[in-house]
This record gives structure tokens, C-alpha cells and sequence, in this order.
């Protein structure tokens, strides 16, 4: 198992979030529909209204390159102003260049300071990443229980990542019950890397599963794991005809129960 003391800083947000603003939302809109440059437009008036979120938004289309020419340190500066007016997305951004050193100058008290401004705010990506940096003693002096607070708030929200990291950091700790607790919600919520996990955890301890490990694995290929692959094919060796079927199945089950739930959703 991996040693999380090791784990890097990352960016998880959802890009296009919906906020509250009426312009940052039809910019949104626009840009789910193609129209980046619309988009744009309405970004632009926003942040020239005095809303940070535009200036978030334009920021990332900079950063990103999408519409215009790539051009990262004008992002950043889009995300500075944007964090200065309270926007939780763009201290998260901007924290995480300065824990990057590579657009801006590498300074982790600083980049800790937004990343757990963000978190104190509310922002689940900010306490992930918060989190992680006191767990590292990043710009912070180092400290496992405010890390694993900061965690416990994202996964709450549903922070995916969170749980992963939770469930990595149960079973550093040996408690392998709490690790399958927060690695079966990441699974269960479509996450290739909580899948694996869970797979591999599955494997292991007083009781193992291989029937529901290996459908777990079957999963997370499907997401683009490749490693899963590996894993699968070495649990399908240690397992009978009837197993494997059995397996198969709970993993098409599990398929089949989550399109009909993106479906009844869609019809909402």
C-alpha cells in the first residue's frame, strides 16, 4: 500500500460548477453548449460587475487555452483578483500554482494560506487539499489530526478524492473496516481509483472477497485503470467457473442499477 505521506497536492474541482451569479451562470450554460466565446463574454461582464467568480471562470479559459491563446500567468492573476473578492475556487487554484512553482513562485505558506482559506469557507476541494498540506507540513507546521478533520469535511460533501484519501489513510493505520467504509463510497459513486481500492482491500484480512473483488476490478478497467486490469486477471485465476460468472454479474448489476439512476435523474 502507498505511504500517503507522499501524496501531492491536486486540483479536483468541478470545472463549470453552477454559481450563483446570473451571468457567470449563462456563461456556464454557454460553455456547456460549445459556445466558449459567448461564454467569455458573459465571464467578462461578471468579474467587470465586481463578481470574482467571473474573473475564476475567465481565468480558466486562459489557463486552459479554451477560445484564446494559452496563457497561464494571466490566469493566475485572474484567480488573484478573483480570491481577493472571496472566491473559494479561485484561492484553491491559485494555492495549488503556488504549491506548483511552476507558473509562480514556489511559496507553500502562501499557497497554504488559500488552499485553507477555501477550506474554512466551506470549499471541499479547498479542505482536501488543506488537508494534504498539513498531512505533508506544507507552509504549516505538520499535524495528522487537523489533516484528517479537513478530510472528514470534504468527504462529507462527497469529495471523492477525500474518501480515497481517508481510506489510504485507515489502512496505514491498520484499520481495515474504515478503510472499506470510505473506499466502498468512493467506489460506489464511479470512482476508478476507489474501485481499485477497494478490489485490492477485498483481498485481504480475516474474511476475503474475490467474487465481489473481482467485480470491482471488472469496474474500474472499464473507468481506464489500467493497473485494474492486472489485479482483475489475477483474482479471475484464483477463481472457479461459477465465481467468475457470479462476479460478472454483480459487476453488470452495478452498471445497470447506475444507468437506470442517470436515467430517472434525467427525467427529473
Amino acid at each position: 500500500m502507498r505511504n500517503y505521506a507522499a501524496f501531492p497536492l491536486f486540483f479536483v474541482a468541478s470545472l463549470w460548477t453552477i454559481p450563483a451569479s446570473a451571468d457567470v451562470e449563462t456563461g456556464v450554460e454557454l460553455l456547456n453548449a460549445g459556445d466558449v466565446s459567448g461564454a467569455a463574454t458573459e465571464f467578462a461582464a461578471a468579474y467587470e460587475a465586481g463578481d470574482g467568480e467571473g474573473a475564476f471562470y475567465l481565468g480558466r479559459l486562459f489557463e486552459l487555452g479554451l477560445g484564446t491563446e494559452q496563457d497561464e500567468m494571466r490566469a493566475a492573476n485572474l484567480y488573484s483578483a478573483a480570491a481577493e473578492s472571496g472566491s473559494s475556487k479561485a484561492q484553491v487554484r491559485l494555492g495549488l500554482m503556488y504549491h506548483e512553482g511552476r507558473v509562480l513562485l514556489r511559496d507553500y505558506v502562501e499557497g497554504t494560506r488559500l488552499l485553507c482559506a477555501a477550506a474554512d469557507a466551506g470549499d471541499a476541494d479547498g479542505q482536501l487539499n488543506c488537508g494534504l498540506a498539513y498531512r505533508a507540513g506544507r507552509g504549516v507546521e505538520q499535524d495528522d489530526v487537523l489533516a484528517l478533520s479537513y478530510w472528514q469535511k470534504a468527504a462529507e460533501q462527497g469529495n471523492i478524492l477525500a474518501m480515497n484519501v481517508l481510506g489510504q489513510t485507515a489502512i496505514n493505520a491498520g484499520n481495515l473496516e474504515q478503510a472499506a467504509d470510505y473506499l466502498r463510497q468512493s467506489a460506489d459513486l464511479g470512482n476508478a481509483g476507489g474501485m481499485y481500492e477497494y478490489a485490492k482491500l477485498l483481498m485481504i484480512g480475516a474474511s476475503p472477497d474475490p467474487v465481489t473483488a473481482y467485480s470491482y476490478a471488472n469496474l474500474a478497467v472499464v473507468r481506464g485503470l489500467a493497473d485494474a486490469g492486472v489485479l482483475r486477471d489475477e483474482i479471475e485465476a484464483q477463481l472457479s467457473a461459477e465465481q467468475i460468472a457470479e462476479g460478472q454479474a454483480l459487476a453488470r448489476a452495478w452498471t445497470e442499477e447506475r444507468i437506470l439512476e442517470e436515467e430517472t435523474a434525467g427525467g427529473n
